[in-house]
């Protein structure tokens, strides 16, 4: 057997609860190298520098 609750959760108790749910947008910084948006933290999917380096076409 399962648990049931007692009593119906409100829909504003059920919206307080679930305003930490939502979707989160990635840090998004300018490569300065080239200029493309790219992850923060990440190699650059355009030009392969990551820290002024080049670090994929090597």
């Amino acid at each position: 057997m399962m648990a049931v609750p007692f009593r119906r959760t409100s829909k504003m108790k059920k919206r307080l609860r679930r305003t930490h749910f939502k979707l989160r947008v990635p840090g998004m910084v300018e490569c300065p190298n080239c200029g493309e948006m790219k992850l923060a933290h990440r190699v650059c999917k355009v030009c392969g520098t990551y820290k002024g380096k080049d670090v994929v076409n090597k």
